[in-house]
């Protein structure tokens, strides 16, 4: 038989090794070059923030992490492959097959060194950058703090589940993949130097090779049997019960017996492959591994599903409802709702119509109650553009799509307020403003804070239906709240999408102020210039730092521009979020951070939470879905959509918004993941006692907490285990209904007196439907005043009575036929757009519903203003330009004015007639809505007019009478007309003023 000759090795000529190797050289320069450049703006970062624990401590991490798994896999994956080279056999028996093999062996073998070292640096490499995204999970496994609660399956602490088995779970993944691939590779090699020949007659393995793969599947079975081990305790994360997670019937009684007989197997397996070193014969390891194989589908598999559907599918609720009961207790420990206080509320009401009687009673708890003296009438979410109208002064500034709400106490009173900081906001910036100095040197910062009192509104004809800016407002900032500095260097407007807006500050010396700080007082014209004094961002006063964010930034002017001095601070990651998820990269940032004045200085004000999704038999949720409602991504950021079983607002943090000073502080010391990373990164969470009176005063109960936990509790606010398996009395988070949505109704801060309590805090509230329908079942509230902050209260509707939920106390409202006629008429030439609709517990009387209602002209300069008032008890609805308005009308006049000691008229139709000065009362036929609306006669009489013109224009439409169209368009005017009159007769003669 004759050999072919080996195929030559193609060859590159000298001019292509030299431009490839210049290239090589030239992308390793570059990728160095922009990965040094960015390690170390980012070092400049947390040097200047005080955070360089967090930087240095993560970096050493992912260093460890990555040489370790490095140099593990790629070394002895390396060096599975050297020993099967090593003891390849000398002689080869000639045959078909090693003659195709020779030509590899021969080009292989004077590359043998290089081929090599390049396995181990490419696995290397690849494993490292693996391992190196695990370094949380290396850091809470170095630094474990025990939960102190045990779960009830293997009595072992939580914190074994949180943060011990996730890191064995890593290690075991990676000695898999090394075992697998120091298999394949010398299974690889072995062939290709003659130790295995499956084509050839004869011997198939060499003896060497017969030890080395012996050896490596024995360390790969006993290896499984580690991961059957661990399987055990992944037990209670299954999901095999369905409606429940954790360790179910089934995986107790057939899945965890059936793991425990497959250790022992795959150990025997395992030392039957190292026996066969001595043996010398695959028979028995082979026969191990099929009995492994059998053993594993039949108990493992085959028994856990036989044990499923013939024992607990016939009698489920009772074979789980020990476990289900594990689940329940579990889940409320992980989402931090053990503690609900649950009231049955108004379990005397019998029907969701109020009579005259309860009406009486609910005017008494209105007289001198804090809830209606604090009814919120403007909306946050929908006031952004009057504020930018009222309030941004200059093009250069804005204010965010979402405004905040907050409370202050002045005088001795405390009340919401509305609040918004106004901020640099570039997107606003003409072309000519638009140039690189001007950007980045001249425009750095916004100025002043706003705020309006959230329960009352402008008066009068040209400014009806303002916010009252009497808490902060204008430049410089005025009002009853002390802003003793209100510049805006740090804020929500200082990231464009993603891009980190960056400014360079700081005047050289004897040079004139360059930034842009307000207008000057008095003058259209004028401007008053500022130097940047807060000692905040980074000091790039150096050729080589210049250089270092001429090059992070693709910005030739760090080094060209006049601009740069040597007094010059660049100010980057500005967005308060950012800044702190930058600080503490552990934490999950609520996405709604407020401004608040804080000690006279405006800060930004941010909740952090600890996750995980390790905690044994809590439900799995995904963040960003749970969530998500009408209003994520309207001037909020949406949570990454992670999977976690386990929260706690563990941490408050403050942004200065002059100096970017990040502050954490450990809100929750008793939250055991918190203290583990306080434990690897010391020092740089402060403790509760360093936050200041006025800091805690501004607190709130975050927003994206409770909507997980309002989520959770629609499910696990039942104890018993058969009413929880089989979903009875579940609840449903309510759709948004004052916009054309299916998301969920946001929840709303509100100042308020719970039942129960004996006066008004400041708290988050939302309504909870019953499930798959619309009917209110709870009512959820988060108290966030300092003496009771986080306690959760439900108030439970009974069961039997069908109160209406938020979508149908909208429909109830719009579709009164007062209301209806009204918000036609403010629809012609302007939009309607509806406030929050709030729900409010009266004391034991029941719910009362308000929203107010906004118009806004359909002119360029058009912005929302309040005009009109909806109130609705229990199929009562009030309807006024005013709250007193809207309240008389339900409950009689001067219900809501402290200790008047008024009560509504018992009149026998059952509806409620308001004491009036002006024209006798009049009660219009029952809306569709349900319930009784009273309006005076005048009002009245111009309704039916003005129904009657639009329907007289209709007619002459359709008939194309141009004539009859003139004039029903006279009429519906004169009609108009006297509506507003009348209504302005009735708000001259309230009995209260607004709010």
């Amino acid at each position: 038989m004759t050999m072919r000759p080996p195929v030559p090795v193609p060859t590159l000529s000298r001019r292509a090794k030299l431009v490839i190797g210049v290239i090589a050289v030239l992308l390793v320069l570059f990728t160095v070059i922009g990965t040094l450049t960015n390690v170390y703006v980012d070092y400049l970062w947390f040097g200047s923030t005080g955070f360089t624990e967090v930087f240095w401590t993560e970096l050493q991490t992912r260093a460890l992490l990555f040489a370790v798994a490095g140099v593990a896999t790629g070394g002895l994956v390396a060096l599975a492959v050297y020993l099967a080279y090593r003891f390849r056999p000398t002689f080869r028996p000639m045959s078909l097959e090693q003659q195709n093999l020779e030509r590899y062996r021969q080009s292989i073998e004077p590359r043998r060194t290089l081929v090599l070292v390049a396995l181990a640096v490419v696995l290397g490499l690849f494993a490292g950058f693996t391992a190196q995204g695990s370094w949380e999970t290396w850091l809470t496994f170095r630094n474990a703090t025990p939960f102190g609660t045990v779960d009830p399956q293997f009595g072992l602490d939580n914190g074994f589940f949180v943060f011990d088995l996730p890191f064995y779970r890593l290690a075991l993944g990676f000695a898999f993949a090394i075992a697998i691939l120091a298999l394949i590779g010398s299974l690889l090699t072995h062939y290709v130097f003659g130790g295995l020949r499956l084509q050839t007659p004869g011997q198939k393995l060499s003896g060497a090779a017969r030890v080395q793969l012996s050896v490596l599947l024995g360390i790969f079975v006993a290896l499984k049997a580690v991961a059957y081990w661990l399987d055990r305790y992944s037990t209670v994360y299954s999901d095999r019960g369905g409606v429940f997670t954790g360790a179910s019937y089934t995986d107790v009684n057939a899945l965890l017996p059936a793991k425990t007989i497959l250790v022992f197997v795959a150990a025997i397996c395992a030392v039957a492959f190292f026996a066969n070193i001595v043996v010398r014969n695959f028979a028995l390891p082979a026969a191990s591994l099929v009995l492994l194989m059998l053993s594993s589908l039949v108990i493992g598999v085959a028994y856990p599903a036989i044990v499923q559907q013939f024992v607990v599918r016939p009698t489920p609720d009772e074979r789980e409802a020990a476990y289900i009961s594990r689940a329940i207790d579990a889940t409320r420990e992980a989402y931090d709702i053990s503690g609900v206080d649950y009231v049955n509320y108004t379990q005397n009401q019998t029907t969701d119509t109020a009579t005259s009687a309860d009406a009486q009673a609910a005017a008494a708890e209105l007289a001198g109650s804090p809830t209606v003296d604090n009814i919120r009438l403007l909306d946050p979410n929908v006031l952004a553009p009057t504020f930018t109208a009222l309030q941004q002064i200059r093009n250069v500034y804005g204010f965010p799509e979402r405004l905040d709400v907050d409370r202050y106490t002045v005088d001795g009173v405390t009340q919401d307020y509305v609040v918004a900081a106004r901020e640099l906001d570039q997107s606003n910036l003409s072309d000519n403003q638009s140039s690189w100095i001007n950007r980045h040197t001249v425009y750095t910062h916004g100025n002043g804070f706003v705020a309006a009192p959230a329960n009352q509104v402008k008066t009068g004809s040209s400014d009806g239906g303002q916010p009252d800016f009497s808490g902060a407002s204008d430049l410089p900032t005025t009002g009853t709240i002390d802003v003793e500095q209100a510049r805006i260097y740090y804020g929500e407007l200082l990231n464009d999408n993603g891009t980190d807006v960056y400014s360079v500050v700081g005047a050289a010396d004897g040079e004139a102020p360059r930034e842009f700080d307000r207008p000057e007082s008095g003058s259209d014209d004028g401007q008053v210039n500022s130097t940047y004094t807060g000692g905040g961002g980074v000091a790039i006063g150096s050729f080589f730092r210049q250089l270092t964010f001429a090059i992070y930034y693709r910005e030739r002017n760090f080094i060209l521009s006049g601009a740069v001095n040597d007094n010059s601070r660049v100010l980057y990651v500005r967005d308060p979020l950012d800044r702190v998820e930058k600080a503490a990269p552990f934490l999950t940032v609520d996405g709604d951070p407020y401004p608040a004045v804080v000690d006279g200085r405006v800060t930004w004000i941010l909740d952090g939470y600890t996750t995980s999704d390790a905690f044994p038999y809590a439900e799995q949720m995904e963040l960003g879905e749970a969530t998500t409602d009408a209003l994520t991504g309207t001037g909020t950021t949406a949570l990454p959509n992670e999977t976690f079983n386990y929260v706690r607002n563990s941490v408050k943090a403050t942004v200065d918004a002059e100096t970017g000073a990040v502050t954490l502080y450990a809100w929750d010391d008793e939250d055991p993941v918190l203290a583990t990373y306080m434990a690897a990164f010391p020092g740089i969470v402060q403790p509760k006692s360093d936050m200041s009176d006025d800091l805690i005063s501004h607190v709130r109960y975050p927003e994206d907490l409770f909507k997980l936990q309002r989520d959770v509790l629609t499910r696990y606010h039942v104890s018993d285990a058969g009413d929880f398996y089989n979903q009875n009395d579940r609840w449903q988070i309510p759709t948004d209904p004052t916009r054309d949505t299916d998301q969920a109704q946001p929840p709303y801060y509100i100042l308020s007196q719970r039942p129960g309590d004996t006066g008004a805090t400041f708290q988050l509230t939302s309504a909870l439907n019953a499930f798959n329908r619309q009917n209110l079942s709870a009512f959820i509230s988060a108290s966030a005043d300092p003496a009771t902050y986080g306690e959760l209260q439900v108030l439970r509707l009974p069961g039997n009575t069908p109160y209406q939920g938020p979508s149908q106390v909208q429909n109830a409202m719009t579709s009164n036929e007062s209301v209806a006629s009204n918000l036609n008429i403010l629809r012609q030439g302007s939009t309607v757009q509806f406030g929050n609709l709030l729900t409010l517990p009266i004391g034991d009387a029941g719910l009362l519903y308000v929203e107010p209602v906004y118009v806004q002209s359909r002119s360029d300069n058009g912005f929302p203003l309040l005009q009109k008032v909806i109130v609705n008890y229990q199929g009562r609805i009030g309807y006024g330009d005013t709250l007193q308005q809207g309240l008389d009308q339900v409950f009689g006049s001067g219900a809501a004015t402290p200790d008047t000691g008024t009560t509504p008229d018992d009149g026998s139709s059952g509806s409620t007639s308001p004491p009036t000065t002006t024209a006798p009362s009049t009660t219009t036929a029952p809306p569709s809505g349900g319930g009784d609306v009273v309006v005076d006669s005048a009002t009245a009489q111009a309704i039916a007019q003005i129904q009657q013109a639009l329907q007289d224009l209709s007619t002459a439409t359709q008939a194309g009478n141009f004539a009859d169209i003139g004039a029903a368009q006279q009429a519906l005017a004169e009609a108009t007309a006297a509506f507003e009159a009348a209504q302005s007769a009735a708000s001259s003669s309230a009995a209260s003023p607004t709010g």
